[in-house]
């Protein structure tokens, strides 16, 4: 019996392993027709039918890779919509500024003589200095001649209107010989106060007093007692900062929105001050060093708040005529192509690509591709697109999708032959969306033809063009 008991044992072993088995394998395939079912339950699910939400129908009223979504996922994802309307824009230019003097209300102090400094007043760079406000005296040889002959001048106009008859001739000599004395003490540096001074007094000046030409700010000086100074040394440059100059600079395609003669606003954000400020008819200036142009405003500056190289914020609005703009973050750019989800029922959106114009502040300007009152989604798009990627990608696997050369949707082929929207020109046949496409088609073939080639070969410039991540590194 001893012998038997180990082939007994191994048969009992068999038998144990082969009921394991069996159950174990019923388990599987009960787990599979669990797990098939809840995939089959969560596809049905995720259908826009089994939400109640519309569809696209499937005989080719809707463009491929239109997508329904319904009110509940809406919600979730945070859809909004709203319809576009063409309507003027007005966009806020802001650049940054720098405060610089009026050249043309900049005054410089040069000696016109050679002489002595004798005294300096109290005027350094920053002082606000008064018209006539004398800065300084000098002394000069060669006023005391000039001086002299002035004199003289003036005792002569005496002596002739003492005299009884005498001669137009002669008093209209003296006169003009007086005015040359009179200007010629006015080129040496000696202002008219005092020159009306001598003339009064009838005594020449033994120092002759540097006057102010203007009320404004002193912002050089180079001046001391006991200087002695040459013909056409500077000692003073005073800027009537009354009005002054704001340097804005913009970069290439900016300076198209600052026209000559518009108005913008100056703020100086450290004092909380705004100033009107208006565009110069002077063209700007290109900076080869920043790359950018320099644009010249003049405003005013009442109370000379503003000082030269002050930095200042430049605010201008630019008033764009009528035109649909949309938020940026409506269109999805694939670098290719811009798209734009158009809702077509409550629910059903349509992917339509569209064609761009300018963009500012946000927005971006819609040139083709949309209407005015069609609605669009706003937010969510990108959760939309990866729907209508995938209803793309279905259609694609029985069918080719070409693009409509009128309305620019994709379309398919084999809908579009069984609808009978198809169209031969010069050889080549072209599929439509919709019946009104064609007709349109049909009565101008080659303005369309020109568009899709025009249209196709940008694409193909586009797709060919290297990025910049395709560059070789430089070693």
């Amino acid at each position: 019996m001893k012998k038997y008991a180990p082939v007994a044992l191994l048969i009992v072993l068999v038998v144990i392993a082969f009921i394991l088995g069996v159950q174990s394998g019923r388990r599987g395939a009960h787990t599979a027709a669990q797990s098939g079912a809840s995939l089959a339950q969560a596809a049905a699910l995720t259908r826009p039918e089994a939400s109640g939400a519309p569809t696209a129908n499937e005989s080719g009223d809707e463009p491929p890779g239109t997508v329904a979504v319904d009110a509940r996922k809406r919600q979730l994802i945070g859809i909004r919509v709203a319809a576009v309307e063409k309507a003027p824009f007005t966009y806020v230019l802001r650049v940054l500024g720098r405060v610089a003097v009026d050249v043309t209300r900049l005054y410089l102090i040069n000696s016109a003589t050679s002489g002595w400094v004798m005294d300096v007043g109290q005027a350094t760079p920053g002082t606000l200095v008064r018209k006539d406000e004398v800065l300084a005296t000098f002394y000069a040889p060669e006023l005391l001649g000039a001086q002299q002959a002035y004199l003289y001048g003036l005792n002569t106009i005496d002596r002739l209107k003492e005299r009884q008859e005498i001669p137009a001739d002669q008093v209209n000599s003296a006169e003009v010989s007086l005015a040359q004395y009179r200007d010629q003490l006015t080129n040496l540096g000696m202002g008219k106060a005092q020159i009306d001074e001598i003339a009064r007094t009838r005594e020449r000046a033994q120092q002759v007093r540097m006057a102010s030409p203007t009320t404004g700010i002193v912002i050089f000086r180079n001046i001391y007692p006991g200087l002695k100074f040459i013909q056409g040394q500077e000692f003073f440059q005073i800027a009537d900062l009354s009005r002054v100059w704001i340097l804005a600079d913009v970069f290439e395609g900016e300076d198209k929105f600052l026209r000559p003669g518009l108005e913008a606003n100056v703020t100086l954000t450290s004092r909380k001050l705004s100033f009107g400020a208006t565009v110069s008819q002077v063209l700007p200036l290109f900076d080869p060093a920043s790359r950018t142009l320099k644009v010249r405003l003049e405003a005013d500056n009442p109370g000379y708040v503003l000082r030269p190289d002050m930095f200042v914020d430049v605010e201008v609005p630019v008033q764009y005529p009528p035109s649909i703009s949309i938020p940026a973050d409506a269109i999805l750019d694939s670098g290719l192509r811009k798209t734009v989800f158009v809702e077509r029922g409550e629910g059903l959106f349509e992917p339509r690509e569209v064609e761009t114009g300018w963009r500012l502040g946000g927005r971006v300007e819609i040139t083709g591709g949309l209407e005015p009152g069609e609605r669009i989604a706003l937010s969510g798009t990108f959760l939309i697109d990866s729907e209508s990627r995938m209803a793309l990608a279905a259609a694609g696997m029985g069918t080719t999708l070409v693009r409509d050369p009128v309305s620019g949707a994709m379309v398919s082929v084999a809908k579009a032959e069984r609808a009978g929207r198809t169209a031969v020109h010069n050889g080549k046949t072209y599929y439509f969306f919709s019946d009104e496409g064609k007709a349109e088609f049909d009565k101008n073939p080659e303005k369309f033809v020109e568009k899709a080639e025009a249209g196709k070969r940008s694409e193909d410039s586009s797709a060919l063009a290297p990025s910049s991540s395709s560059q070789p590194k430089k070693r």
